[in-house]
């Protein structure tokens, strides 16, 4: 056409050659415009803004981003004002393409000629720049809004409080919300959620409820959302009551809970150690054809984990990854941890490289589970071993496993592994952190050598690691141990003071050097204050129990057994085992036998020490084929009797 114009005299000017570019751009033939564009000048003629708006409009719809941008530079270079349609088209492509900074510097280029995109173009790359993490420049732009005349509106306002609520900035999102209502815009429901969601994460259980009774006088209706947000929080923080509450509100409002209600719901009730209930949950949403995500499998794995039922847990395992569910570090670091934790190192060990075998990446959390056990069972050499391998498989050893690597050298008083674990941190410039400094001051202060435990301190502290209720422990117990009880008060004053407060084990140190001292009676005023803040355990009143029988003051022994369990706080195997020692002392095999007996009805395993102890009581009682009935099941179950324990059968045997 323009061939046969020319040829027959014509004259062509600029607007016939926007036409042709047009429906060429039209017809996505954007490259032959171009071509006719840049050869407008050996005609004579110059492309004006039509022609390069036109331009990048057909670009923008071939994704020919680059070749808009460049084309846009001309036009500014030209002096021309492009149209508001080629610069939003253009910053919306580039958003879409992941290509946000570009966006970014065009827009922030176009705001100083006096042209700026629409308020949907804005929205969508303030939105996009706030997922990308970088709020500063979605706040300049938000600022370039005001500036250029542009007004934000509700949209606006609500993605910048959800990023600030998601940084933690808490302040700056409510001052956000202040400025959404100084522009007369009302506020809708999602900034609300976000601010309740904020402060949820956050722990300020009591201001999200503020936010949301101010949601409820300004008549706007909670949401899924909403409810689950809150719900999640009251979970977090161990409120159940508060949470269910709210659930059934929720749904007596005909509100539906989703698969995130659920999963909040099912991880309060494992982290509260009610797994019955929480399977319970499962069951039932799956009743309702709530489909349960990763997250829902993984607290339950968890839960089974914790439990020690890790056939239950490899079950729902294989039942997550049968529904096309993809299991993350998360879900392995749960069952390495259980196998570790139920003695099966060497099985956590054939599934951590069996995952690697299938290609999948495991971090540093799962690597350290299964350093934790095979330092835990004394396995060191393992230990090491597995650390190299995990370097060679490409994972980083990060300061958890240095931190479980040194605890367990020292605790295995390895100082060659010591040492060298401490210049391969040094050259690869990471510093120790509170949690090796405090392996080190324990092992320091187990070992009696307080005044390098203090010389450890005083380097931790002027690394400027800050010492915690865990660092202070140890040093009280290194204290207590050596008698210096006067000094071991004077640090949890000094602790006290810090902010740090006490809790059971540094109280069970105490608890300890005062029974060892005899004074049973100020053992059991602070055994009291420890009941009142829910602080007493089962090893603490292992302590007083074997502190009144290590005076003879069995009576006193026995009724603690008893307000032990009136308290809820169930015994062990060591609790059995020190009263049926006493009993086995005194002659006594009838109650002795009576609470071995009890013992096993609660499912509790015998150590060596219960055996050794109930084979010599029925010796010395002349319950001969009792004794040798638990000598055979001792045997059975791996463990081996001690020496006055053979002493005594041999002695039976000779008397017959």
């Amino acid at each position: 056409m323009i061939h046969y114009m020319d040829s027959n005299g014509f004259v062509l000017n600029v607007v016939i050659y926007n036409v042709l570019i047009h429906g060429l751009c039209k017809s996505h033939r954007v490259f032959e415009a171009v071509e006719i564009k840049n050869s407008l000048t050996k005609r004579g003629l110059k492309a004006d803004v039509v022609t390069y708006c036109t331009l990048v409009l057909g670009l923008c719809k071939v994704q020919e981003f680059e070749i808009g941008v460049g084309l846009m530079n001309e036009m500014i270079v030209l002096g021309f004002v492009p149209s508001e349609a080629a610069v939003s088209g253009l910053v919306e492509g580039l958003r879409r393409k992941g290509k946000i900074v570009d966006a970014f510097d065009l827009v922030n280029k176009m705001g100083r000629v006096g042209m700026l995109p629409n308020l949907f173009v804005y929205n969508a790359l303030i939105n996009s720049l706030c997922k990308q993490e970088k709020f500063d420049e979605a706040k300049f732009l938000f600022n370039e809004m005001g500036r250029g005349g542009l007004s934000p509106n509700d949209v606006t306002y609500s993605i910048l409080i959800d990023s600030l609520c998601r940084r933690g900035e808490m302040d700056s999102a409510v001052s956000f919300l202040s400025k959404m209502a100084d522009a007369g815009i009302k506020a809708t429901i999602y900034p609300y959620n976000s601010l309740i969601s904020g402060h949820c994460k956050l722990g300020n259980l009591s201001a999200a409820e503020s936010f949301f009774d101010e949601m409820i006088d300004k008549r706007l209706t909670p949401t899924v959302i909403t409810y689950t947000s809150l719900i999640s929080g009251y979970c977090n923080e161990g409120e159940l009551h508060k949470a269910f509450k709210l659930y059934h509100e929720m749904t007596g409002k005909g509100i539906a809970a989703n698969t995130y209600t659920f999963t909040a719901l099912i991880s309060g009730l494992c982290r509260a150690n009610k797994l019955t209930e929480a399977i319970k949950l499962f069951n039932e949403m799956v009743e309702h054809s709530i489909i349960p995500n990763e997250v829902t499998y993984n607290v339950l794995i968890e839960g089974h984990c914790k439990e020690g039922n890790m056939v239950k847990a490899f079950e729902l395992f294989n039942e997550m990854v049968g529904k096309g569910l993809v299991p993350d570090s998360y879900t392995y670091r749960s069952l390495i941890t259980g196998l570790c934790t139920d003695g099966r190192v060497s099985e956590a060990k054939e599934f951590i490289d069996g995952l690697h075998r299938e290609q999948h990446k495991l971090n540093e959390m799962c690597y350290s589970a299964l350093l934790y056990g095979y330092c835990k069972e004394g396995r060191l050499e393992d230990a090491l071993s597995a650390c190299r391998e995990m370097v060679e498989r490409g994972v980083n050893v990060d300061l958890v496993c240095y931190a479980v690597l040194i605890d367990g050298s020292l605790k295995q008083h390895n100082r060659e592994s010591y040492f060298s674990l401490l210049k391969e941190m040094h050259d690869r410039g990471l510093r120790p952190d509170n949690v090796i400094y405090t392996s080190m001051i324990d092992a320091s202060s187990k070992l009696g050598n307080l005044k390098k435990a203090f010389k450890l301190w005083d380097i931790m502290v002027d690394e400027g690691c800050v010492p915690n209720v865990v660092t202070y422990t140890a040093l009280i117990n290194g204290f207590c141990k050596a008698g210096f009880m006067d000094k071991a008060e004077l640090l949890c004053k000094e602790m006290l003071a810090s902010s740090s407060l006490p809790n059971e084990i540094t109280n069970g140190c105490f608890l300890d050097c005062l029974t060892k001292e005899g004074n049973m009676e100020k053992a059991i005023q602070l055994h009291n204050v420890m009941l009142e803040g829910l602080q007493a355990n089962t090893v603490t009143y292992n302590i007083l129990l074997q502190g009144f029988c290590k005076m003879g003051k069995f009576q006193e022994a026995t009724e603690l057994l008893s307000g032990m369990m009136d308290n809820g706080i169930l015994p062990d195997c060591i609790t059995y085992s020190t009263i049926i020692y006493q009993y086995c002392r005194r002659g006594n095999l009838l109650e002795a036998l009576k609470l071995w007996d009890l013992m096993l009805d609660k499912g509790l395993k015998p150590d060596t020490l219960a055996y050794n102890f109930m084979i010599y009581g029925c010796c010395v009682g002349g319950e001969l084929n009792k004794a040798f009935e638990l000598h055979d099941d001792m045997m059975r179950r791996g463990l081996k009797p001690n020496q006055a324990t053979n002493n005594a059968l041999n002695h039976v045997m000779c008397s017959k």
